[in-house]
């Protein structure tokens, strides 16, 4: 009998302990989003990597080897911002870096705050999951968010953290929007005590490993290996030195220092009536981090780069989680990891190869289409600019001449389509129609309060060079699909490998659902089920 009432007691302890521990919810998140990360690079990359990086993630945590952005032109902003609100570009106000402004007639960035001097996340038009978690823990929740990229760095803060931080491309210094109301004292102890202006000059960007054991490196390569300085004297340095993977360094030490002296996530841990009291509040560390070093390469093959990118970040990400286990602790972290979902490739000189390409210039068909114009319904100026495949028309000089402004657009489309190296050319009427497989990625990526009158596609292989703007940039037009990870490493979250292609919409309904919260307001998706 005695040992009956002692199976069950035995018994009854065990089940409250497992209620207790399926309960528990992490009391910080570790949100890191790299940009241009790709699941192929990843697993050819794996025998590079030591155990408590990249292979921690991919051992321990749930793998989602493709996660889908499904936009026509992503890039760092848009696609951070659909991982933060769980929602698509058309919806979240967030449509690409840069958007155009129709007073001075130029491309801005698309969180450029009301007093044009500097950056806010108001234009984010839908809650992201950090403001969830804000209002969930009653506004006590500590919120921060680091990065080279300033926007991004906002984007991953969202509308109620303490602060976003990023490195000023002038300076060199770890700054911040005016919006946000503190910077961490550590921050200001960083650009006092070890500012890059200082060291700068002495960093050397070269092979972090010996070369001969990087994967299918040129003979070339392995003789005259890649080194890259930073002069202080060099107008673009800071912006330079932004994109390489030093830069991640710098990143990880400013985290480990908020990890260190903010105490995430550890705040109340001591203090159970005032932890009962408060409701565990969830803390948040956004950390941004870069993995195409395309643009400081002086060569067209940037193979042995690209792999030392991925190296060094492993070793970032290692350091990172060791300084997590020591003062939150992973068994008491949310770790989620993402990618960007795109990936810049230089352009290529296709002809060498033989396969069909061409040039196409924004400003030449611009010139083009306003000379068309011009014929139709008079001298004018009839064009405002043409960027990222969006043409827009000049509404002034349309309503002086008492034009319709959607004909004007249809007879472009007609013009455009005539153009080589023109794929497809769409109005927004077009694209607010039921919607087609060639319209669908588009539809997703226009914001009606910014999109311009006519939107264009390319022929794959062409080269598009956005000569509007100065400096010009080219990009190879592609429609081949980047195949992108998400990493979620935590308590209750069961090691697992999903190769089934996931939305990028339900990566944030996830992470709340995970924390027991609601889900960002404009979230399109179903939360994944991870344990």
């Amino acid at each position: 009998m005695n040992r009956l009432i002692t199976s069950v007691l035995v018994s009854i302890v065990g089940f409250n302990a497992l209620m207790t521990a399926q309960e528990a919810r992490p009391r910080l998140v570790v949100n890191i989003v790299v940009d241009q990360l790709r699941t192929a690079d990843l697993e050819y990359l794996e025998s590079l990597f030591g155990p408590d990086g990249f292979k921690r993630l991919m051992k321990d945590g749930a793998y989602l080897r493709d996660v889908d952005f499904n936009t026509h032109n992503p890039d760092i902003a848009n696609s951070s911002a659909i991982l933060m609100t769980g929602s698509v570009p058309s919806a979240n106000g967030v449509p690409g870096a840069t958007i155009f402004d129709s007073t001075s007639k130029r491309m801005v960035p698309v969180l450029t705050g009301s007093d044009s001097r500097t950056l806010s996340p108001e234009a984010i038009r839908l809650s992201t999951f950090c403001d969830e978690i804000a209002i969930n823990g009653n506004g006590l929740s500590l919120i921060y968010s680091i990065s080279a990229d300033p926007q991004q760095s906002v984007i991953l803060a969202g509308h109620a953290a303490n602060s976003a931080v990023w490195i000023d491309e002038n300076t060199g210094r770890w700054v911040s929007s005016s919006y946000y109301k503190e910077i961490p004292q550590c921050v200001s102890e960083r650009n006092h005590r070890a500012s890059l202006t200082s060291r700068i000059d002495t960093m050397t960007w070269r092979p972090m490993l010996d070369v001969s054991r990087y994967r299918n490196i040129s003979a070339a390569q392995k003789e005259r290996p890649f080194r890259y300085s930073f002069r202080k004297s060099d107008r673009d340095v800071y912006s330079r030195f932004s994109l390489s993977p030093l830069a991640n360094r710098e990143v990880t030490d400013l985290a480990i220092s908020y990890l260190n002296t903010l105490r995430l996530g550890t705040r109340y841990s001591d203090d159970a009536r005032k932890s009962a009291m408060l409701g565990e509040p969830v803390d948040v560390l956004n950390i941004g981090y870069r993995l195409n070093p395309a643009p400081l390469t002086s060569s067209a093959d940037y193979s042995l780069e690209q792999q030392d990118a991925y190296v060094r970040l492993d070793k970032q990400l290692s350091r990172l989680f060791d300084a997590i286990d020591h003062s939150a602790g992973l068994d008491n972290t949310l770790v989620v990891l993402s990618s960007t979902g795109y990936y810049d490739s230089p352009a290529v000189d296709n002809s060498k190869y033989r396969i069909p390409s061409g040039d196409f210039s924004a400003r030449r068909a611009v010139s083009l289409a306003n000379a068309y114009l011009s014929a139709k319904y008079g001298n004018g100026d009839y064009i405002d600019t043409f960027v990222d495949g969006q043409l827009y028309l000049n509404n002034k000089e349309l309503e002086s001449r008492h034009i319709n402004r959607e004909d004007a657009a249809a007879e472009l489309c007609a013009f455009l389509l005539k153009m080589s190296g023109v794929n497809g050319a769409y109005t927004a009427k077009d694209l607010n129609a039921a919607a087609t497989s060639a319209t669908l990625s588009l539809s997703r990526d226009i914001d009606p309060k910014h999109c311009g009158d006519v939107f264009v596609s390319f022929t794959p292989g062409w080269n598009i060079s956005d000569d509007m703007t100065y400096p010009a940039r080219v990009k190879t037009a592609s429609t081949a699909v980047t195949v992108a990870p998400t990493f979620f490493l935590g308590p209750q979250i069961e090691p697992s490998v999903i190769s089934t292609t996931v939305d990028a919409t339900r990566i944030a309904p996830t992470i709340t659902q995970i924390l027991r919260i609601r889900s960002p307001n404009g979230a399109v998706s179903r939360p994944l089920l991870l344990f």
